[in-house]
């Protein structure tokens, strides 16, 4: 294995856990800044809403520089933002801090995939990339839980400037380790937006929105559900995060095994699960074993979506495939804001800390009738001859 992949899911590692790591620590960060848990929660929306803008506009200008000075510019916005989040004097300089650093988030998957896969043989891309998607899983089982434990016993400033000492690391990793690499010839911004012209990729995408937007609406805060609910202390919030990380973990691989044979298949049975433990977690979050059972499946659920709809997107891109996987990453933390918003809407609303799962339930019910409408559409349209269907890539939200 090229040394520089462990570069890049360094950078992974520390992208995946600054992300989530927030929603362990929203009580601290509220009570700090004396705000309210919903108010907090806005540091998940505006993060996911950074992605959203920073997945087509840094790979746009990814296009006209090196991909390796790329990889590093993105590393070094994640640092800045994450420093800037763990000195903020107010809520608002926070959020500025975690907007910076989703900038870095969807770009820096979407080339660092394909720089993965262009340092081995064409026989081993698929698992190059797969080693760099890793960090991100092994964030939400190991940096996580972590660095919700260090902010709850230190101090969650130092969570935020841990991660940013990974992004460093990551940054001279990326300097040291990974070749120089040309601008990729015939790269054209133009040629790119000519995949949203097809209204399948759009409608994946809008599955990709309501789909895991149903996870984020329950886990963004599972923090006060499992402390003021289930009866959870503080501490045992760390725990449970590790248990929807290998949910997340184990769904990954599940997703990834079938997409490939049943894609379709795959999207409605992980779907429709995820509704359903969804609006079962609203009755369920109040027993400590049903909840944990709740979260890792939610954990599994959530994330068995994501190969079929990341690969559903690009099998429909027809060849031009580099915008529309970075665009479909901004689409998931565009469900992320969305349910993060609604999330906090409800329980604002006096309707409880398990209503956010309600929300979860319809958004991943919606996600579940575009996929069958999607389905229908295609088997009535022609084939077109001469489509080029683009392979799998490892998948991410």
């Amino acid at each position: 294995m090229p040394l520089a992949l462990l570069a890049l899911a360094i950078g992974a590692f520390g992208i995946g856990t600054t992300e989530f790591v927030v929603m362990g620590l929203l009580p601290e960060i509220a009570d700090d800044y004396g705000v309210s848990i919903p108010s907090a929660g806005l540091l998940v929306t505006g993060y996911a809403i950074g992605v959203v803008i920073g997945a087509p506009l840094m790979t746009a200008l990814g296009t006209r520089i090196s991909r390796k000075t790329m990889l590093m510019i993105l590393m070094g916005l994640f640092v800045v933002g994450n420093l800037l989040s763990a000195v903020a004097p107010t809520m608002g300089v926070m959020l500025a801090g975690r907007i910076v650093a989703s900038l870095a988030h969807g770009a820096f998957f979407g080339i660092g995939s394909v720089v993965a896969a262009d340092l081995v043989a064409p026989d081993k891309k698929a698992g190059a990339i797969a080693t760099m998607f890793t960090g991100l899983t092994v964030a939400n089982i190991a940096g996580v839980p972590l660095g919700t434990f260090i902010g709850q016993a230190v101090g969650w400033r130092v969570t935020f400037a841990v991660v940013a000492a990974l992004g460093v690391v990551g940054l001279f990793g990326i300097a040291k380790l990974v070749p120089a690499l040309p601008r990729p010839e015939g790269a054209h911004l133009r040629r790119e937006l000519t995949a949203f012209r097809n209204p399948q990729v759009l409608l994946a995408m809008a599955m990709t929105v309501l789909g895991f937007g149903g996870v984020f609406a329950a886990i963004t805060y599972i923090a006060p559900m499992m402390t003021h609910v289930a009866g959870y202390s503080d501490g045992a919030v760390t725990w449970l995060l590790v248990l929807f990380g290998v949910g997340m973990f184990l769904g990954n691989l599940l997703g990834g095994r079938f997409a490939d044979r049943k894609l379709m298949p795959m999207l409605y049975a992980s779907l429709g699960g995820l509704a359903v433990v969804l609006a079962l977690f609203t009755l369920t979050a109040h027993n400590k074993i049903l909840a944990a059972v709740s979260i890792l499946l939610v954990g599994g659920l959530g994330f068995a979506t994501v190969p079929p709809l990341q690969k559903r997107v690009l099998d429909q891109a027809h060849g031009a495939p580099t915008l529309a996987s970075a665009v479909n990453i901004g689409a998931f933390n565009l469900g992320n804001a969305l349910a993060a918003w609604l999330g906090g809407q409800v329980i604002a609303a006096g309707l409880g800390y398990t209503a956010p799962n309600w929300v979860g339930a319809l958004l991943a019910g919606s996600a579940l009738l575009l996929a069958v409408w999607s389905a229908v559409l295609e088997h009535r349209a022609p084939v077109r001859e001469g489509a080029v269907t683009a392979a799998p890539v490892p998948a991410h939200h």
